[in-house]
Formats: structure tokens, C-alpha cells, sequence
């Protein structure tokens, strides 16, 4: 009995001096660097392992086929990360990713390499521009020059062209005019004149009876009109009107403009026409018949549609 006892002893020693030298030799392997020499490095984890050296290091992935216990070394990737140092257990099979340090250590520099992409240029695009439309034709607009610069129409045929007070020089040379002023018109519609006025108009309309007065060289309507109603003491009032390069009767008598409805005022004629350009313009001719004439319906009342157009028949 006491020597089976000593065999069963015997035969534990030996089981518990092979395992413990089984596993001493497994930690061996395991904790010993490329040179040989036993590590003190704690072994790498399931998660990864590193390099350290005195200049940098590096981490490698977890390789997908490593077990959770983590007794095998990860894969390495194809390529390192800028800046990683390279020992000869890993070495970099493309020499072009790598480039020698003053210490002769790789350093890789480039990354990885940039995968190919389409050009992301935009399509061509059809021109959005509007389709070519053909010009219409332009509407005929009556020339500008059928007015002068200061907006006279065409003068009819057979009547004198306006004088510019400013181009005459008046003369000593005189002349017989016929001149006379008259307010018929309103005789036909006191009821439009403010009752304060209806003094002002004489019973026959005529204010200065037709005269025969003395024009000189280059004198106009206009010059003739006021030199006789100051004579007459006869009261007159204009103004200037540059646009038209005239003086436009405001009032003869105290009667003005719109005095009889919005459509009244002076007009003007010259051997029978109404000129359509004012009185300073029109320039005095010997034996001329001058009448000036109020409107209480814009010329219409006097035989005259309008300004320079003279009643059918006339």
C-alpha cells in the first residue's frame, strides 16, 4: 500500500512539472522581441497591438479573424498612416510609399492611395437662351421733324412761316395795319362769366374797334397788340412762354383765360387764319387785317376746330 502511494506522489510531480514547463515555454515564446531577447511588454490585446520605439508608433486595426482571447497578432493593413515607423518584422513591400529619414528609418508620407473618381464636371446643358424672335415692325411714328424746336406743326400752304423775335431787327420803315379786339363769344354765354365781370363786356362784344395803327419793319402781332392797347389805356397782360418762344395773352380788359368755362381764352387770326404759333412769331406784313377774338369753346365758337386748322370752306 505505501508504495503505490509513492508511485501516485511520483506521478503528480511529474504531470505538475510538465504542465508548468508547458506553460513557462508557451509565455516565452510570446514575450520574446525579434532579437531573441525576453520582453517585458505586456502582451497585445484582442483590440490591437502596437510598435513603440523612441520616435513614434503605430496602431494596427483589429484583424476580423483574430479570436476574442486575442493569442494571435493582427493583420496588418496595406498601407500605414503618415509618420509611422516601419521595423523589419513589417516590412513595406511598395518602395514608393516610403522615404528614408536621416536616422535610415521608412517614413511613409504619401497615404493611401486616392481611388478614381468620375469627373464630377456637370452635363452638358442645352443653351437656355430665348429662340431668336424676328424684329416686328416698328409702328409708323409721324417724323419729328414735321415740328420745329419749338413744337409748331407744319405751317399750311400759302400762310407766312414763324419769325423768331430774337433773329428781327425792327426798323424805321412803317406800314398800315388793321387791328381790332372783340368779345362776341361771351355775349353767347354770360351765364358761364362771374357776375363781377359781366360789367367788363361791352354791349356789341367790341372792346377796341377795328383801327387801321402803324406797324414799323419787323414788328409782330404781339408788338402792335400791346403798343395800341397801351395807348387805349386799354389793360393787357401776358407772360413769356419760352417752350414756344412767344408771349401768350393772358387778359385783355380784366376778361382772362378760363373767366368763361374751362375751354375760354385769346386767340388770335391774320387775314382770316388762326396761326398755330404764337403772336411774338408772327411777323407783321403791310396792309395785315389783326383780330383778337375770345373763345369760350377753344376756338370751336369762333368757326375754328382747332388751333391752325381752318373751319371746312374757308
Amino acid at each position: 500500500m505505501k508504495k503505490h502511494k509513492n508511485k501516485i506522489i511520483s506521478a503528480i510531480i511529474i504531470l505538475a512539472a510538465l504542465t508548468i514547463a508547458f506553460l513557462q515555454g508557451g509565455n516565452y515564446g510570446r514575450n520574446q522581441g525579434a532579437d531573441g531577447i525576453r520582453s517585458e511588454e505586456p502582451p497585445a490585446s484582442a483590440y490591437g497591438s502596437a510598435q513603440i520605439d523612441s520616435q513614434s508608433s503605430t496602431s494596427y486595426p483589429r484583424n476580423a479573424e483574430t479570436d476574442a482571447i486575442g493569442n494571435e497578432e493582427p493583420a496588418m493593413p496595406d498601407y500605414q498612416s503618415a509618420g509611422s515607423v516601419h521595423s523589419a518584422e513589417h516590412p513595406i513591400d511598395d518602395p514608393a510609399n516610403e522615404t528614408a529619414d536621416a536616422g535610415g528609418l521608412s517614413t511613409d508620407v504619401n497615404g493611401p492611395p486616392e481611388p478614381d473618381i468620375p469627373d464630377a464636371s456637370e452635363p452638358d446643358i442645352p443653351d437656355a437662351s430665348e429662340p431668336d424672335i424676328p424684329d416686328s415692325p416698328e409702328p409708323d411714328i409721324p417724323d419729328s421733324q414735321e415740328q420745329d424746336r419749338y413744337h409748331t406743326d407744319p405751317i399750311p400752304e400759302g400762310r407766312p412761316a414763324p419769325v423768331e423775335p430774337q433773329d428781327v431787327t425792327v426798323g424805321d420803315g412803317s406800314f398800315t395795319v388793321t387791328l381790332s379786339v372783340r368779345v362776341d363769344t361771351i355775349l353767347d354765354n354770360m351765364g358761364l362769366l362771374n357776375s363781377e365781370k359781366h360789367e367788363l363786356v361791352p354791349p356789341d362784344g367790341v372792346i377796341f374797334p377795328a383801327t387801321e395803327v402803324t406797324a414799323y419793319e419787323g414788328e409782330s402781332v404781339f408788338n402792335i397788340l400791346q403798343r395800341e392797347m397801351r395807348r387805349a389805356r386799354i389793360h393787357m397782360e401776358f407772360r413769356n412762354t419760352p417752350i414756344y418762344n412767344s408771349a401768350y395773352i393772358m387778359g385783355i380788359n380784366n376778361l382772362y383765360e378760363f373767366d368763361a368755362g374751362e375751354l375760354s381764352g385769346w386767340m388770335y387770326k391774320v387775314n382770316g387764319w388762326f396761326p398755330n404759333y404764337g403772336a411774338s412769331r408772327y411777323q407783321l406784313q403791310p396792309g395785315d387785317v389783326i383780330e383778337w377774338h375770345y373763345t369760350c369753346d377753344l376756338g370751336r365758337d369762333l368757326g375754328e376746330f382747332w388751333l391752325g386748322a381752318a373751319q371746312p370752306g374757308d
